[in-house]
């Protein structure tokens, strides 16, 4: 459990830092990517996956800081945590990856521009007017 625990916080700054501002990724010290996920070897699915993924995480981390926030005792918050923790695993792999797939994915972002641009495409789509 400590380990999923540790999973998805991983995950979780992981999105958090993917969807800020530019200006602000470039002053963040890059973490070298996993061994599992070479930047070259990740098919579009993997990566469609990653940016759907990467929606609903951020959605949720969202609402359930808030949830953990506003509540009143420590059971209250282990509990909403404990529920977060499957609502975000959840999230992940209803996309088809696993939880670490998807952490080694934006680690590999992190550190590879062109993986970033990709992802980054997947999340805000051009409009072809």
């Amino acid at each position: 459990m400590r380990f999923l625990a540790r999973s998805i916080s991983a995950a979780v700054l992981m999105a958090a830092w993917q969807l800020s501002a530019p200006a602000v990724n470039a002053q963040v010290a890059p973490l070298s990517p996993g061994p599992s996920v070479p930047s070259a070897n990740i098919p579009d699915q993997k990566l469609d996956a990653a940016a759907a993924a990467l929606e609903r995480v951020a959605s949720l981390k969202e609402d359930y800081e808030q949830r953990v926030a506003a509540a009143p005792a420590p059971p209250d918050r282990e509990r909403i945590v404990a529920e977060a923790n499957a609502a975000l695993t959840k999230a992940i792999t209803d996309q088809g990856i696993s939880v670490e797939e998807y952490a080694s994915i934006l680690e590999v972002a992190q550190n590879d521009l062109e993986v970033r641009g990709k992802i980054i495409q997947r999340l805000h789509p051009v409009d072809p007017k």
